[in-house]
């Protein structure tokens, strides 16, 4: 029993990231962690472009 807590890399069915929609599959929850930064880097991008946006079609104030 303590065999089994000291090696978790040996139980990898335990380990919650390596699900994809409810299903085991290890390497589609690998394929998923790896392109996860770049999707934030996009996201990033998009968001700065929509604040860039919105300044430019900010209302001048008067006077």
């Amino acid at each position: 029993m303590g065999e089994r807590f000291e090696c978790p890399e040996n139980f990898p069915e335990e380990n919650a990231a390596n699900y994809v929609n409810g299903r085991f599959d290890p390497k589609a929850a690998e394929a998923r962690r790896a392109s996860q930064p770049s999707q934030f880097e996009v996201q990033a991008k998009l968001g700065a472009e929509v604040r860039t946006i919105a300044q430019r079609h900010r209302p001048q104030p008067k006077g």
